[in-house]
């Protein structure tokens, strides 16, 4: 949810030393050798593939760094992905606005033409910082209006045309 140096800082808080020496080894550490680990959740491509069809933008907005890539490449998203802002992207990582900013203006929509379907607490902060409706993801606890738990289901709320 938050960058990886957010991430060092909030375990070492109390200590500095730690801290720097986490933050020396990091350039060292391979992120390609964690991405097996993750999965793919379930019915994402169908959901992706639907969206391209239909002539939706498709853009991922994240607060990892290096790592996006070898995901992307793992998992075989790029052809279903049109734009992909990581924290290396931005000055400002999420909860900021400015991922969702470069997101709208690359694409040339307006802000009730942008959805940003996230699952954790900084993804609603960014949503709702930038002006944007949101959509929770398998975390009602953090929905404000509108939770889904399964990606197709996005598809139905979409094609409803309904007023987020």
């Amino acid at each position: 949810m938050h960058t990886v140096f957010e991430a060092i800082h909030f375990i070492f808080i109390n200590d500095e030393s730690l801290e720097r020496r986490a933050l020396e080894l990091l350039p060292g550490m391979d992120p390609k050798e964690y991405i097996p680990y993750l999965k793919m959740e379930p019915n994402l491509l169908e959901t992706l593939r639907i969206l391209r069809e239909t002539g939706i933008f498709r853009a991922i907005n994240t607060n990892r760094s290096t790592s996006m890539k070898y995901v992307l490449d793992w998992f075989d998203l790029w052809p279903y992905i049109d734009l992909v802002i990581t924290a290396l992207d931005v000055r400002n990582p999420k909860p900021h606005p400015e991922s969702i900013e470069k997101i709208i203006e690359t694409f040339h929509v307006g802000r009730r033409e942008t959805v940003f379907v996230g699952d954790s607490e900084i993804d609603r902060q960014t949503a709702e910082s930038a002006g944007v409706e949101f959509i929770a993801y398998k975390n009602k606890g953090i929905a404000k209006d509108i939770s889904i738990d399964d990606h197709l289901a996005l598809i139905n709320i979409l094609a409803k045309g309904e007023d987020l």
